[in-house]
């Protein structure tokens, strides 16, 4: 078995430095994303609700919202449990390179899978009339973000370490 626990110490400078610019460039993304979800929804149980069952029922607002579509909704669904599968795989592949304690770092792994589906599988229960669940998304959501900002702090902290 090939042991990958510490390697990132060891790494040429190029490849270092590639890493680091891929972090920044996905942090980027990422944050952008959070600002919209900021926007949208408040970073609230209700303004979550509200972003996928609509809110015409409530009658002072400052933008009308309608529920989304099946076909909206799906798409939605699919496209963020593909993508950050994908980015959270790509993280867990670095971080697993790293010399941190290996009980934070499998934490670190494996959560954001859950977090993934809690939080995208939780958005389309909510939209199917299981209202309670916004706040499942929302903890959920919170979690895969810490995730997300512990395991790429660890992972520039750790491309530039001296061991």
């Amino acid at each position: 078995m090939i042991e990958v626990h510490g390697r990132i110490h060891n790494f040429p400078r190029e490849i270092k430095i590639l890493i680091a610019s891929f972090l920044v460039l996905l942090s980027i993304g990422f944050y952008t994303g959070l600002l919209f979800v900021n926007e949208t929804t408040e970073i609230a149980p209700d303004g979550i609700e509200q972003q996928y069952l609509g809110n015409e029922d409530v009658i002072e607002t400052d933008v009308m919202l309608f529920k989304k579509s099946s076909r909206e909704i799906l798409t939605l669904v699919h496209n963020h449990i593909l993508s950050l599968s994908i980015i959270f795989f790509i993280l867990a592949l670095i971080l697993s390179t790293t010399s941190i304690n290996k009980k934070a770092k499998h934490f670190l792994m494996f959560e954001p899978f859950v977090s993934i589906l809690l939080t995208f599988g939780g958005i389309y229960v909510m939209w199917t009339g299981v209202i309670w669940f916004k706040y499942i998304v929302m903890i959920s959501g919170m979690l895969m973000t810490f995730s997300f900002l512990a395991s790429t702090l660890i992972i520039v902290t750790q491309l530039f370490k001296k061991k």
